[in-house]
């Protein structure tokens, strides 16, 4: 026994030594020691000469074995679809022979037995949405500057950036995704520049060889303020004309554009209502303009009055009166929950709901609204959470996903999109493990049936694990796996509850600091600002108790849900705990399944949060043998940060909740450290980015 314990401390001794600093860079496709093959059919194009390179440089099965890649017609293959086997993959276009090769060599990376078998994607537009500006800045972006943008008068195109844009091309192609909206949802109208669309050309050349075709986001104002004219009216003849003109010379420049994102009359952005014009007449102009070129128009349905007195019905009683008036090439694109990206929402009543009308699911990988990217919150799980909720639309078994992916009403364009954490970080997202959350996206987009506990194992394997055969063979792959993925997979995957413990639990939303939405602030209720913009409008805390009552007695949102849900969300007996004070508003002392009253039940999720990321520190310390310096630092810094961030959340919500429950915190819970005083009249966020001696401070305004 002892000589085994010695066997295995010299092991990991080696190994902690033979680790070399990793910036992060190559993400999840780190350069491996391959074995050589022979591949035969590659072809001659510029994606078929990628998919050799990619066997070449990364086969990890059997020495000078030979892999055939095959194109042929097969009914049971969609475009970017493939059939698989261990030295075989077949596809009906060139792009699925490059998905199948990722896959082939995803499975033997990762340790998995290669099977035969058919893969088709779950949606056939699977799209990153980058919110990045014509200056270079990056809206709600949290790993530096654009990677496609450097500023309105500086579109010269460089080799550097045709380098980045592969790098960046090649890491969505082999995770699935094959487009990219490459401007910010606010839209300047001068993304349609000619100057601006040249390099779009440039960037979708890059893109192209990878399978990624480019859309762009558009200013519905863009033929007055772009094209000068007299208005924007969607149904004026000149505005259709001009419409038209301007698409036909993006798809000169660019053959095979994917098409329009729109956000329209929502948060300032202009639209059809400036006119009198519903959303489906302003989609179908654009979508009759880009028909002919086989474009798609993607309207966002995030839209949300002032007026309305409950923001989370606002979208559904918008749009769905206006169910089977848009053009077969519009997909209304819904966020994943009512309101905007929070911690914890149930699913839009949107998805439910348009039978008539495509529908596609907005996602957002950047964590705007989770720590951005100073905190580890691993979102599959969210996402899968959505996903995966029945909305009982046709029945039983009508999940998000099939409500989306045109398996139930047989849409002929499905979508589904995230909103990219991608900068010019050496490491992309800024957190190392930020870059899980673009993996976990295109994976999901590929399958949305697949498990987050598969999705954050492939992750690990890929971004920490070894290739060495000989590694392997010495035992390190078992101490790996023991010492390494299974306690920093269990982390990944709670991650995202306890995220929700820290800030937000038992329904709780919206309550962050202003403008920026980093760290607590549900005391935010300035004269002057809309309602609806402050945290009091969604925590309705009072003396008599604290939550938002969506039910008939309230808002009504419940009836906005298909039954058995609107009976089950508004009953407190069958309400999920999860969902409970986004439901209802309810006394501080009611009863709670746990048997405490809700107010020491706040009390325990809120502490809780804060135990589980000190045991994240914990975790995290005892990987250090099996992660590089660099690397291992910076997270190890990130997740103090996050430590400091959980206690600041849970100090402010109680010690501010607290003036209306009138109760004690709980005698087992750990007192607060910071006083309420403190944190209401400074940024949260100070406090932590000066534990760190950094000097940004952000206004605390919306």
């Amino acid at each position: 026994m002892k000589i085994k314990v010695i066997i295995n401390i010299f092991l990991l001794a080696v190994m902690h030594m033979a680790v070399r600093a990793d910036d992060g860079h190559d993400l999840w496709l780190r350069k491996i020691n391959a074995s050589p093959l022979k591949v035969v059919g590659a072809g001659k194009s510029q994606k078929m000469a990628i998919a050799m390179e990619e066997l070449n440089s990364r086969w990890l099965g059997e020495a000078d074995a030979t892999v055939t890649l095959t194109i042929r017609p097969d009914k049971q293959i969609k475009p970017d679809g493939y059939r698989l086997t261990a030295n075989s993959v077949q596809a009906t276009t060139e792009s699925g022979i490059l998905y199948g090769v990722y896959e082939l060599l995803r499975l033997q990376q990762t340790r998995q037995h290669v099977r035969s078998r058919v893969s088709n994607p779950s949606y056939q537009n699977r799209l990153l949405n980058h919110w990045d500006n014509l200056d270079g800045s990056v809206e709600r972006g949290y790993a530096g500057r654009s990677i496609f943008w450097k500023g309105k008068d500086n579109v010269a195109v460089t080799e550097a950036d045709r380098s980045l844009w592969a790098g960046y091309a090649r890491a969505c192609a082999s995770i699935g995704l094959n487009g990219s909206v490459l401007n910010n949802v606010n839209a300047s109208p001068e993304v349609l520049s000619t100057a601006n669309l040249k390099r779009v050309k440039a960037i979708s050349d890059v893109l192209r060889p990878y399978g990624i075709r480019t859309f762009l986001s558009v200013n519905f104002s863009s033929p007055k303020l772009l094209g000068g004219l007299k208005t924007s009216d969607p149904l004026d003849p000149t505005v259709a004309r001009w419409w038209a003109g301007k698409i036909k010379e993006i798809y000169t420049l660019v053959p095979d554009f994917g098409g329009f994102v729109v956000k329209a009359n929502s948060e300032g952005q202009p639209g059809p209502q400036d006119f009198g014009r519903t959303h489906a007449e302003g989609a179908n102009m654009l979508a009759d303009a880009l028909k002919p070129w086989d474009g798609i128009v993607m309207w966002r349905a995030f839209v949300y009055s002032s007026t309305d007195k409950d923001r989370a019905r606002q979208a559904y009683s918008e749009f769905m009166p206006l169910d089977g008036k848009f053009r077969d090439n519009v997909i209304i694109q819904v966020k994943n929950g009512p309101i905007d990206f929070q911690p914890r929402e149930p699913f839009s009543p949107l998805f439910g709901a348009m039978k008539k009308t495509s529908m596609m699911n907005e996602l957002q990988i950047t964590q705007e609204y989770l720590g951005h990217s100073k905190q580890l919150v691993f979102l599959s799980t969210m996402w899968e959470e959505c996903l995966k909720s029945d909305t009982y639309q046709e029945g039983r078994g009508s999940t998000v996903a099939r409500c989306t992916n045109g398996s139930i009403f047989g849409n002929k364009y499905t979508a589904i999109a995230g909103v990219a954490n991608t900068g010019l970080d050496s490491n992309w997202t800024g957190h190392d493990f930020a870059q899980a959350n673009w993996y976990a996206f295109g994976r999901l987009a590929w399958n949305d049936t697949l498990s987050s506990a598969q999705i954050a194992d492939e992750w690990l394997r890929l971004t920490f694990g070894s290739n060495d055969q000989n590694e392997i063979n010495a035992g390190k792959d078992e101490l790996w796996n023991t010492e390494f993925l299974k306690p920093v997979k269990e982390m990944m995957l709670s991650s995202r509850e306890t995220a929700v413990n820290y800030s937000m639990p038992l329904g709780l939303h919206h309550i962050f600091a202003a403008n920026h939405h980093y760290g607590p602030g549900p005391w935010y209720a300035p004269t002057g600002v809309r309602p609806d913009w402050t945290p009091p409008y969604y925590h309705q805390a009072d003396t008599m108790g604290i939550g938002f009552d969506r039910t008939r007695s309230g808002s009504n949102a419940v009836r906005q849900y298909h039954q058995p849900l609107t009976s089950q969300f508004e009953d407190l007996n069958t309400c999920p705990e999860i969902y409970l004070l986004w439901f209802h508003h309810l006394p501080w002392s009611y009863k709670m399944r746990s048997g405490r009253t809700l107010w020491d039940e706040l009390c325990f999720r809120y502490d809780q949060g804060v135990q589980q990321v000190r045991e994240y520190q914990k975790i995290w310390d005892k990987s250090r043998n099996y992660v590089d310096q660099e690397r291992f630092l910076r997270v190890q810094s990130k997740l103090k940060q996050q430590a400091r961030d959980a206690q600041v959340w849970k100090d402010g919500c109680l010690l501010y909740f607290q003036q209306f429950s009138r109760r004690p915190i709980p005698y087992e819970i750990e007192r607060p450290v910071y006083d309420l005083s403190f944190l209401e009249s400074v940024n949260p966020l100070y406090i932590i980015r000066s534990a760190d001696n950094e000097k940004e401070i952000i206004p605390n305004h919306y």
